[in-house]
C-alpha cells in the first residue's frame, strides 16, 4: 500500500511540475515585447495577404479557363459559318443544274469559285496542303496504301498521292495517303549455281 501511495504522490508532483513549466513566466524588456508584437502583427498581415492571393489566383484561373472555352467555341462557330456559306453555294449550284437553268460550264465555274473560297478559309486558319509526290516516304506524314515497282526511282519514294495531306502550323492535321516505290524483285534464274563442271 505504501508503495502505491508513494507512486501516486510522485505522479502528482510530476503533474504539478509540468503544469508549472507550462505556465512559466518569461520576462521581456519593453523593446523585446514591442518587437514580438510587431512581428506577430506582420505575420497576421502576411497570412491575410496569402489567403487573398490564393483566392485571386483561383479566380484568375477560372476566368482564364472560361475565356479559353469561349474563344474555342466562337472560333469554331466562325469556321462553321464559313463552311455553311460554301454548302449553301454548292446546294444552289446543284439545284440550278438539276432545273437545267445552268449549263455545265457555268456549273463548273461555280464549283471552282466555292473551292477557291474554301482554300482561302484554310489559309486564313494556317492550314496548308503538304507536297508529297517525289519525296521520301515519312511515316509521320504519310500513310502508304500500296507499293509499286519502279526501277527509275529510289526505294521508298512517294510515287502518287491518293489523298492529300494537310498541316496546321507545324502539326499534321491529316496524313497523306500515298503510293510508295520499291525496286523490282529479280527472278531467280533456273540452274544458276547448279552447273556441274565436266573434267573428263
Amino acid at each position: 500500500m505504501n508503495e502505491h501511495k508513494k507512486n501516486q504522490k510522485d505522479e502528482q508532483e510530476a503533474a504539478k511540475k509540468s503544469g508549472a513549466e507550462a505556465q512559466k513566466t518569461v520576462t521581456l524588456t519593453q523593446a523585446e515585447y514591442d518587437q514580438l508584437k510587431e512581428q506577430s502583427q506582420k505575420a497576421a498581415e502576411n497570412w491575410d495577404k496569402l489567403v487573398r492571393l490564393q483566392a485571386e489566383f483561383e479566380n484568375a484561373r477560372k476566368r482564364w479557363e472560361r475565356d479559353r472555352e469561349e474563344y474555342t467555341r466562337y472560333a469554331n462557330e466562325e469556321l462553321l459559318c464559313e463552311m455553311l456559306n460554301s454548302i449553301d453555294d454548292l446546294e444552289r449550284s446543284i439545284e440550278l443544274s438539276q432545273q437545267k437553268h445552268e449549263d455545265f460550264t457555268a456549273f463548273l465555274k461555280g464549283v471552282e469559285m466555292i473551292l477557291s473560297r474554301l482554300h482561302d478559309m484554310l489559309r486564313r486558319n494556317k492550314v496548308c496542303c503538304m507536297e508529297s509526290k517525289g519525296k521520301c516516304f515519312d511515316p509521320h506524314v504519310h500513310e502508304a496504301l500500296m507499293q509499286v515497282e519502279r526501277d527509275d526511282l529510289p526505294e521508298n519514294t512517294v510515287v502518287e498521292e491518293m489523298q492529300k495531306g494537310y498541316m496546321i502550323g507545324n502539326r499534321v492535321l491529316r496524313t497523306a495517303k500515298v503510293q510508295v516505290s520499291r525496286k523490282k524483285t529479280q527472278p531467280k534464274q533456273e540452274g544458276a549455281g547448279n552447273e556441274e563442271v565436266n573434267h573428263g
